[in-house]
């Protein structure tokens, strides 16, 4: 037990990594340390990475150089590389940067603690990767950042080859979790005041493949929704390829499931989806956008959109600017294809010009900025619902405004005073509100609130704490079918 010890995670990457950390920040708690001040210098930085954005390695390498002095300044400390990058890079992090002490990798999270034991003890660097998950990262204790909301993992891993993405070579083909473990820690941070969960996985709607239960991620959602005190349900991502109706039917049928759906889309060309091995053309993925629009009519749809993958004509790409236009998102992450290592679209011929992809890439986000702000627009004059958010405080000194989520999961800057006693709005309470005006990429609402509801969530925020997973530090569950 390392008590005293102070530790701090940096998390790169996507919601995978973060419900990672979670874990990570767990088990070192777990072990006796205590999270760092902020400001001060810890004895354990642990860096928890990414190997799908852009320049990951040199971030990684440039952050390592930037730890170099402090580690030399204070005997004792301990650096950590965790994560896609440390599995697929394995023991050249160590050459690289050889002040580093311990290397693991995705599927041995729980290793963390003993390998930094171990290398203390033997005074080298301890280098494990493992190449098969055995156990679920759900499976061991859990720091959460939030008091009001919480990561729950359904599947780790995915059986998709799309050409671009090194995911499945460093996360592992696609392994389900029991539905009973997930809504067990469903029904754990409901009973600690969550309101919120986000159901994750690489890719959520082929849940049940490895029990042979096509249907289960919708018995999933409607189980979940089951739960009382759980007021919010979202999930992500899915894949257009393995959407199915009844997924559908469940959303629109479960109050709990918000009127949100992230899709992404890549390509709007069925030439470069078919390049991609995406496994869906573009008259499947605009068909599901009008199904979920047909049961969920105010749903909030956004997406991911790849631009200059290698290949891609101008035709391809107006395809593309024709299938944003058509789905009208109400936001979309999109990415300018640069080469990944490992992935088979790195060798394919083609590559565009950075010039190019550049332009197109304009191109494609004013567009699409456009399109984000008049579907913002349309909000104006509507009421919403909106738990209250952490982290972002005031949106401004002048107005005092505080942000919150609506349940289709667009941003809303609000006034919490002027409302006769509903000041003293707190992170995780939950108020109603006028949309009064819209930005590309938030709404405002300066209006009186019309309720404010004080939660337990909110409570555990102002006193501090947050949820916990105890886990099983001995004994954890195995990888196996359904209870």
């Amino acid at each position: 037990m390392e008590q005293g010890k102070t530790y701090r995670v940096r998390t790169y990457g996507c919601q995978m990594n973060v419900h990672d950390s979670e874990r990570l920040a767990g088990l070192l708690e777990a072990a006796g340390y205590r999270a760092a001040v902020e400001g001060d210098d810890a004895d354990v930085v642990v860096l928890n990475t990414c190997a799908v954005r852009e320049n990951a390695d040199n971030r990684l390498y440039g952050n390592l150089g930037h730890l170099r002095p402090v580690k030399d300044a204070r005997p004792g400390m301990q650096i950590a590389v965790g994560g896609c990058l440390a599995q697929k890079d394995r023991s050249e992090i160590v050459r690289r940067a050889p002040w580093v002490d311990v290397v693991f990798g995705t599927h041995n999270v729980g290793s963390l603690p003993a390998l930094l034991e171990r290398a203390r003890h033997n005074a080298e660097a301890q280098v494990e990767i493992v190449e098969a998950l055995e156990v679920f990262p759900s499976s061991l204790p859990a720091k959460r950042d939030s008091a009001y909301a919480g990561w729950v993992s359904i599947s780790v891993g995915c059986n998709n080859t799309c050409t671009f993405c090194i995911v499945p070579a460093l996360r592992g083909t696609e392994k389900d979790r029991r539905p009973g473990d997930v809504l067990a820690e469903v029904q754990a941070l409901v009973d600690q005041g969550v309101l919120e969960v986000t159901l994750l996985g690489q890719n959520v709607n082929s849940y049940g493949v490895e029990f042979g239960d096509r249907g289960a991620f919708a018995d999933l959602l409607r189980a979940t929704g089951r739960i009382e005190g759980l007021e919010r349900i979202r999930f992500t991502s899915p894949h257009p390829a393995s959407f199915t109706d009844d997924v559908i039917t469940a959303m629109a049928e479960t109050p709990a499931v918000c009127p949100q759906l992230h899709m992404p889309l890549q390509s709007g060309s069925d030439d470069v989806l078919r390049r991609m091995r995406r496994a869906y053309r573009q008259e499947r993925y605009l068909g599901i956008i009008d199904r979920v629009r047909g049961a969920m009519p105010h749903a909030a749809i956004t997406t991911d959109v790849i631009v200059g993958f290698p290949g891609e004509t101008e035709a391809d790409f107006q395809a593309t600017l024709d299938v944003v236009a058509q789905a009208r998102f109400a936001g979309a992450y999109t990415f300018q294809y640069s080469k990944r290592p490992g992935t088979p679209a790195a060798e394919m011929d083609g590559q565009l010009p950075k010039e190019v992809v550049q332009e197109r890439y304009l191109r494609l986000a004013a567009l699409q900025e456009e399109i984000g702000w008049s579907e913002n627009r349309a909000q104006v004059g509507r009421t919403v619902e909106l738990l209250v958010a952490a982290g972002e405080g005031s949106k401004d000194a002048a107005t005092g405004r505080l942000s919150g989520r609506s349940r289709d999961g667009r941003l809303v800057h609000f006034r919490p005073g002027g409302d006769g006693g509903a000041s003293g709005v707190r992170p995780g309470d939950v108020v109603e509100t006028v949309v009064t005006q819209a930005a590309p990429h938030h709404l405002v609402a300066d209006g009186p609130l019309l309720s404010h509801r004080r939660t337990r969530a909110g409570d555990a925020g102002e006193a501090g704490t947050r949820p916990t997973t105890p886990g099983v530090l001995l004994g954890m569950p195995r990888i196996g079918v359904p209870a």
